[in-house]
């Protein structure tokens, strides 16, 4: 089918290639060669789409049985006896052999059936300096085909040392760029494995727009369709005979795991749900399990059997195929289709059977994701998927998928780290479920956690399984965990404009919005520090992941703050580089901001509305640093033709004198809002005499707002009074009067500490450690400066 055609430039150039005998290196970049031995291929794979993207100089030279391979980056040695990389010698030095060792890690298809840490696949970055993907058995992409591939030996050496983020880039060039998300998918998804009814789940919708929470995307899991189908439709319902163990679970535990007509007695008018959704501003996508084919009772069975000859009136099965390309047609235009037309806005493609499909080495999982993804960008929309990872190449299918976690707090624990490290094999859109899906146990503290994590993660998506006692809704907390989470929703969806921004960084750069810390810091604090990231390039987030004290009410997590000035942009307390307990109550979560940090945002957080809105805030911490802001449309492919509008924005510090900027906007200038008003906040100046382009407006109180119309806007700030870490003594009296214990033995412990940054204190080191933290910042910082 020709929406399923491949057609890039994937072969390398001639002047690249040498051939010796039957193996081939073709070098695509100063640190990336490729070597075949046996048959060769230049068409595209499941993993790599072009090998033409560069011009690099090298030179190749042939000793005996090793030929050498020599760039300005690395010296490729290589034998041709042993069909073997000897080693590859670094610009640095290094002379690499072991091309495992000190492997950064990847990611991995799901953590269904997880409860903690587990281990991840390879990645394509190293502390090594070099590392290899392995595309020997990746299937050939010819044309609108998936075809077996003749047995050979296809590996790609990445030999990029510490430069990660040049490693990542290329790979994305190798292997296909990060689409660009619509807007939506950065908002808050409501998702439940729960049988709603129509009404159930339209009252529900519309309290969150009634209590100003501001979902974007509505998630409707497999109860939408048919799924006591034996019991209503008779064991002829019953799928075919199971093709391994997974099939023979799903099949005996639920027949009716696959579906694909709308159960009528929970969605009695599903169109008029549909168009209400729609009307609500909701995204709407909706459970998929194909394995199990199409059966007599889906309502488009004639339609699938007419096109794959099979006689409608024997009710036979039909089977789901990937190698028939009829019922592969049917899949999407007699059943799929339909359903979008009337508002669905994409699929969650849940494949769960394993690995096998009746495409020899085809993954059904890779396929699927796959198919749905080009046949979306077929109808000229902006693609999504919500599905697993299905090895390199994955990141042109986002969103990913990570499955059904437990609702534990080693779950969460893990969830930051892998997250962070799926950069290093270009998967930067992380699905989780927020909260936890299944088992585990009521926790409010766990639950904000994992939202404070969600916020600060690639999508925040909460989910939970059918028990009727484990719902995410705000309300279903203590009154205190509920504003808390009300909080965070907002929030979350104030940062869409900053979210967005990085979207488009993702897809026209390859850097990830989540970044391990050693991307930007090669150093051995940055491999050390797992349990934080950057998201974006100037604000650092360390999840709280472990409990709260009983005694402190406080929760810790340990985290490196690189060389600079940052401020934690919840607390307001600045720290400069070092490592630090730090301790939050359950309402806050490190989150640091680099000096010179800009961050665009919606001004109002209660709407679910994800329009280039008129009101724009902006926070801005004092420094020398630049932004720029980009939109478009946030769901069509216009924005290729040029429809989008960036704008730059930048702020300077010289002594005690800030200077914003907002230079002209770039791009299509009328897309931009009529009278749109940015709210600034000078998040660490407390006082300033302000001037906008040269007239002065007076001190500066709750911010400046400005008028942006497109042309330039210049807001100078004289005479800065610098905010201050909170007074010592003021912070320590108010931490220590929190502690839940016996008052004497409180004074006896704590009251030396008042006076003093120095004075040893003999308490447990759960119970001293808040005071620990605070003198670090106040030795930091106990003065404007």
């Amino acid at each position: 089918m020709e929406r399923f055609r491949i057609d890039v430039p994937s072969a390398t150039p001639a002047e690249f290639v040498k051939v010796f005998g039957n193996v081939r290196f073709s070098v695509l970049t100063p640190c990336l060669l490729r070597v075949e031995s046996g048959n060769f291929c230049d068409e595209p794979t499941q993993r790599v789409w072009g090998r033409a993207f560069d011009a690099p100089a090298y030179r190749c030279e042939k000793k005996g049985s090793e030929v050498n391979i020599i760039t300005d980056k690395a010296h490729f040695t290589y034998n041709l006896r042993t069909r073997r990389m000897k080693r590859i010698i670094l610009a640095d030095g290094r002379n690499v052999k072991n091309f495992k060792k000190g492997n950064l890690k990847g990611t991995r298809r799901t953590l269904d059936g997880c409860n903690g840490a587990v281990p991840l696949e390879d990645g394509l970055v190293s502390r090594g300096g070099v590392s290899v993907m392995d595309d020997s058995r990746g299937l050939i992409l010819r044309g609108d085909k998936i075809v077996s591939r003749p047995e050979c030996s296809d590996k790609y050496f990445f030999a990029y040392g510490s430069e990660y983020r040049a490693c990542i880039a290329d790979f994305f060039k190798l292997c296909g760029q990060v689409p660009l998300l619509p807007r939506f998918a950065l908002g808050n998804w409501w998702s439940r494995y729960k049988a709603y009814t129509q009404e159930e789940y339209l009252t529900l919708m519309r309290r969150f727009k009634a209590e100003g929470l501001p979902f974007t995307v509505a998630t409707i899991d497999m109860d939408w369709h048919w799924v006591d189908v034996v019991k209503r439709f008779g064991p002829q319902a019953k799928p075919g005979k199971p093709t391994g163990m997974l099939d023979l679970f799903y099949n005996t535990s639920w027949p009716g795991w696959t579906g694909y007509s709308w159960n009528t007695d929970l969605f009695p008018d599903y169109r008029a749900m549909l168009k209400e959704l729609k009307g609500m501003n909701y995204a709407v996508t909706l459970n998929l399990h194909p394995a199990m084919g199409v059966r007599f009772f889906e309502d488009m069975y004639e339609k699938v059997a007419a096109r794959a000859g099979v006689d409608p009136s024997t009710k036979q099965r039909i089977p789901f195929s990937l190698a028939n390309e009829k019922i592969v047609q049917a899949y999407f235009d007699d059943i799929l289709r339909p359903y979008e037309k009337e508002g669905v806005d994409f699929w969650w493609i849940d494949w769960q059977q394993g690995k096998r499909s009746d495409v020899p080495g085809l993954d059904p999982l890779w396929a699927l994701n796959h198919y749905q993804f080009l046949d979306q960008k077929d109808e000229g929309k902006r693609a999504l998927i919500l599905s697993r990872y299905a090895k390199e190449g994955s990141h042109r299918y986002p969103v990913g998928f990570s499955g059904d976690t437990a609702m534990t707090w080693a779950s969460l624990k893990f969830q930051p780290y892998m997250t962070a490290t799926a950069t290093n094999v270009g998967y930067t859109w992380w699905s989780h479920d927020i909260g936890g899906h299944h088992f585990g146990y009521k926790d409010d503290e766990l639950y904000i956690r994992w939202l404070q994590f969600g916020v600060f993660s690639p999508i925040n998506r909460l989910h939970s399984t059918a028990n009727e006692f484990m719902g995410k809704e705000p309300w279903k907390c203590s009154p205190a965990a509920e504003a808390v989470a009300k909080a965070l929703l907002r929030l979350r969806h104030r940062l869409i404009p900053y979210l967005y921004s990085e979207n488009y960084v993702t897809h026209t750069t390859g850097r990830a919005l989540c970044e391990p810390m050693y991307y930007s810091y090669d150093c051995p604090e940055a491999y050390r520090a797992k349990g934080e990231y950057m998201f974006g390039g100037n604000l650092l987030v360390c999840p709280i992941t472990e409990k709260t004290n009983k005694v402190t009410s406080l929760a810790s997590a340990d985290v490196w703050i690189p060389e600079g000035r940052w401020t934690d942009i919840f607390t307001g307390n600045v720290y400069t580089e070092g490592n630090y307990r730090v301790y939050r109550y359950m309402s806050k979560i490190p989150v640091f901001a680099r000096e010179g940090t800009i961050i665009p945002m919606y001004k109002e957080g209660c709407d679910n509305s994800i329009s280039m809105q008129n009101d724009l805030e902006v926070w801005i911490y004092r420094g020398n640093g630049e932004y720029v802001l980009y939109e478009d449309d946030g769901v069509s492919m216009d924005y290729e033709k040029g429809a989008y509008v960036r704008t730059h924005m930048s702020v300077t510090l010289s002594g005690n004198e800030a200077v914003f900027t907002v230079m002209p906007a770039g791009g299509d200038v009328s897309m931009l809002p009529k009278g749109r008003k940015i709210n600034l906040l000078f998040r660490d100046i407390a006082e300033a005499d302000v001037n906008v382009d040269g007239a002065e407006t007076g001190r500066l109180s709750d911010g400046v707002s400005v008028e942006y119309t497109g042309v330039p806007v210049i807001v100078t700030l004289k005479n800065c009074v610098f905010t201050c870490n909170a007074d010592y003594r003021e912070s320590v009296t108010d931490v220590v009067s929190r502690y839940n214990m016996n008052n004497m033995l409180k004074q006896s412990l704590f009251s030396g500490a008042l006076g003093s940054l120095t004075s040893k204190i003999y308490a447990p080191k759960a119970l001293r450690g808040p005071i620990e933290e605070l003198r670090r910042i106040c030795t930091v910082r106990t003065a404007r400066k």
